[in-house]
């Protein structure tokens, strides 16, 4: 059995290393493809790969027309928008991702977001304190929970709006249920953002929900820039000046953004949320330890395609 790793943006060594050791243990060849933005090079190195282990680099339908012999694809990490599932389920090609292994890496990042716009990003002038404010929480998912373990720790109120997750789970962890979206919007001085960007999300955060956040309010997204109007963001920022928004992921708008309301935006030069070494190394053996898992005993727990 052959695995690729395709990573144009590498893992640590210490992933690289631990996946080879996961990987031969089973006497599987691993190849590695890494810091290649060359869309060929990747078609020439999948052709003969039974297994694929990626970050972000996009596994469209060109990728598996060229990979023949592939199984499996895993992407290192907790989305997996970068991964044509249509075109892996037509292959019956397993696509899986890594829930939970940069979690904290993103919650820990979505905290420190919401510290830096209190304090006016770190600049001279009197900031405000987490203490005491109220944080929505959209999608209590692995990462929306953490989220709410760290800013409960911070003295926040938190709230969170999840239909998949029951309100009794949320109110035996310490966090407020609510019944739909205006209301966690209305109620949140700050709100957190961490659903996926699909048909349903994509742009779904618009002037209805931003307008009714209270006096100082401050988005954070640390999801997908898909899921902004970017239109309506504009418009918000536009009409009040109260209104902060940071981001993980820079809006296509960014430089037009920040030079109209300056420091009440701020975007990461790149997506960093599991940008520590423990997230990718974690994700990174949890890509191998599933493809070995599957490959010997057919494992799907994880499978995100059809």
């Amino acid at each position: 059995m052959k695995v690729l790793v395709a990573t144009e943006k590498p893992f640590a060594k210490a992933a690289v290393d631990g996946i080879r050791k996961i990987l031969e243990k089973e006497n599987y060849e691993m190849a590695l493809l890494e810091k290649e933005s060359d869309p060929q090079k990747l078609y020439d190195a999948v052709t003969d790969a039974d297994a694929l282990i990626v970050r972000s680099d996009k596994v469209t339908k060109e990728v598996i027309a060229h990979a023949k012999q592939l199984k499996i694809v895993v992407r290192a990490g907790a989305g997996f928008d970068n991964l044509d599932l249509e075109a892996c389920s037509a292959r019956g090609i397993v696509a899986m991702n890594t829930p939970g292994q940069n979690s904290n890496a993103v919650a820990e990042l979505s905290l420190g977001m919401m510290v830096y716009m209190a304090r006016n990003q770190f600049t001279p002038g009197t900031g405000t304190e987490l203490k005491g404010k109220t944080l929505g929480i959209q999608a209590y998912g692995n990462v929306g929970r953490l989220v709410a373990n760290l800013a409960k720790s911070f003295g926040m109120n938190v709230l969170a709006f999840d239909p998949f997750v029951s309100a009794e789970k949320m109110k035996e962890e310490g966090v407020t249920p609510v019944g739909d979206l205006n209301e966690l919007y209305k109620s949140s001085n700050y709100v957190s953002l961490h659903i996926p960007a699909n048909e349903q999300t994509k742009k779904s955060i618009n002037y209805k929900l931003l307008s009714q956040m209270p006096q100082g309010a401050c988005l954070v997204n640390t999801a997908r820039k898909e899921v902004i109007d970017e239109e309506d963001l504009a418009k918000i920022l536009e009409e009040r000046s109260d209104f902060k928004y940071i981001t993980d992921i820079a809006p296509d708008s960014v430089a037009v953004l920040k030079e109209k309301f300056g420091n009440r935006i701020f975007a990461t030069a790149k997506k960093m949320g599991a940008q520590t070494a423990e997230a990718n190394l974690n994700a990174g053996l949890a890509a191998a330890n599933q493809i070995v898992d599957f490959l010997k005993n057919g494992n799907e727990r994880f499978r995100v395609n059809k």
